[in-house]
């Protein structure tokens, strides 16, 4: 803070004394400006509805009478400074005076609800965490400088290495309704030894949740909470939650995260209501190599190959959404397609299935032919790497869709209705490297199979660029 110095008019009493400065018109994004009501006309159109009542049901907001004019200035926070090293410590500690701790964080830092830790708590598999990426994209364009980590799934978790923007991803399932105590008190204490701002939660919260998140002391708890009697309480532990129309949050389809996005990027002082983000993903090149070499042997080449992606299967490892039950394709269907891919000489390429669990090998040779190309992948890592050396995607409502179009890749999609397409894929329309296929019927076993075949015809094999020596 600044301290405050001797004005001129009272230092030499003999002249005129000056006119008092008018007031800075300026307040606090946290805090309405006088006249305002709930956070202003700015909040107003950010979110229309109230306030928490479980916080505080004695605050009906702030004093209109009262000056919120302050010395702090608005916009985005600053990354963290870092004080100087020391030359002469053997450990590596920063310099600073001896018999102080060093103080990083501003009060102007605390006022304006600067986040500089944030966790994500991220509910579902491996299509749901595919599709909260711009959730942390968000967090990142909205608080420079945030450190974001997650907490998911074992098989949520795989996603994350497609992300450069998490720092920490931890296994621990938060749709397990009984878990371990060791592993929940154990969750707890790595969640409160990392000292959170902001912690975000995107299961469902009932009371126990939400407790959950309380008991994590983090400053700010923000979650989504049952449409329905199963969050009576939860709102006393959180500061601020959002309500989906149905207890099934993968009902939004590719928005399933709109209001926490809206949360996360509304207005503030000097700072405009942030746009959302585009899905993108990133590989590494080790990574990259490792896929490589492995559909080498699975006997394609780089360019020359169509991922097919959704056969029927009981796996896991299918990177389905839970908001689609009518997502995978029988083994016969694909047949029709493959042949209708390899057919074609002239551009020679090859229809590759990606199979989620090995028992599936033997029905795929005897079924499309025992010279079918075949490759074994679980992981989202390497379904994103394959993708992006292919020449294209064939594939029903799986991550597959969504990683393709992140990579601008040439892909089929195979929808059971219109209705779940514009669900999924509201985009389609700005993508003319996407093409949808969707059944009439409203079951995905009737699509039209002429359709995809004269679909996967647009394909062409990718161009390779040789490097001059």
């Amino acid at each position: 803070m600044q301290t405050p110095t001797m004005s001129t008019s009272m230092a030499t009493p003999a002249m005129a004394p000056a006119k008092p400065p008018a007031p800075r018109q300026q307040w606090h994004h946290l805090l309405p400006a006088p006249g305002s009501r709930r956070g202003g006309v700015t909040a107003a159109r950010a979110s229309a509805k109230k306030k928490n009542p479980w916080l505080d049901p004695f605050d009906d907001g702030p004093d209109e009478e009262f000056d919120y004019q302050g010395v702090f200035s608005g916009g985005k926070q600053e990354e963290d400074p870092r004080p100087p090293e020391d030359p002469a410590n053997p450990y590596g500690f920063l310099r600073f005076p001896q018999g102080y701790n060093p103080e990083l964080d501003s009060l102007a830092s605390k006022v304006r609800g600067d986040v500089r830790r944030a966790c994500c708590v991220v509910s579902g598999g491996v299509y749901e965490n595919v599709l909260f990426f711009p959730v942390v994209q968000m967090l990142k364009d909205r608080y420079p400088g945030v450190l974001v980590d997650v907490v998911a799934s074992a098989r949520g978790k795989q996603v994350y290495e497609m992300c450069k923007n998490v720092r920490y991803a931890n296994v621990y399932d938060p749709d397990d309704d009984w878990p371990d105590p060791g592993e929940y008190t154990h969750q707890l204490g790595v969640l409160k030894n990392r000292y959170y701002d902001l912690i975000l939660s995107t299961r469902l919260a009932g009371v126990g949740h939400a407790l959950f998140l309380f008991l994590s002391s983090a400053r700010d708890k923000v979650g989504y909470i049952y449409p329905n009697v199963n969050s009576a309480g939860a709102g006393l532990f959180l500061t601020e939650m959002f309500k989906p129309p149905t207890t099934n949050l993968a009902d939004g389809g590719y928005h399933m995260y709109k209001d926490m996005l809206e949360w996360i990027g509304r207005p503030a002082k000097n700072v405009p209501q942030q746009p959302t983000p585009p899905l993108r993903v990133s590989i590494s090149k080790k990574l990259r190599a490792y896929v490589e070499d492995k559909y080498n042997r699975a006997g394609v080449e780089k360019g020359k190959f169509v991922v097919i992606h959704g056969i029927a299967s009981d796996s896991v490892a299918n990177m389905t959404s839970k908001g689609d039950d009518d997502c995978l394709l029988p083994l016969e269907h694909w047949a029709q397609i493959a042949k209708e891919i390899s057919s074609d000489d002239d551009k020679g390429l090859k229809p590759l299935f990606v199979i989620p669990h090995e028992k599936h090998r033997d029905d795929i040779e005897e079924i499309v032919g025992e010279d079918t190309n075949i490759m074994f992948i679980t992981t989202p890592g390497q379904l994103t790497c394959l993708i992006n050396d292919s020449a294209g995607v064939v594939a029903t409502n799986t991550a597959a869709v969504q990683l393709a179009n992140a990579r601008d890749k040439p892909c089929v999609a195979l929808f059971s209705s219109t209705e779940k397409a514009r669900l999924f894929l509201p985009y389609v329309d700005d993508k003319s490297s996407c093409t949808v296929v969707a059944s009439a019927t409203g079951k995905l076993i009737d699509v039209d199979l002429e359709a995809v075949k004269t679909a996967v015809k647009d394909f062409e094999p990718a161009p390779s660029f040789a490097l001059a020596a």
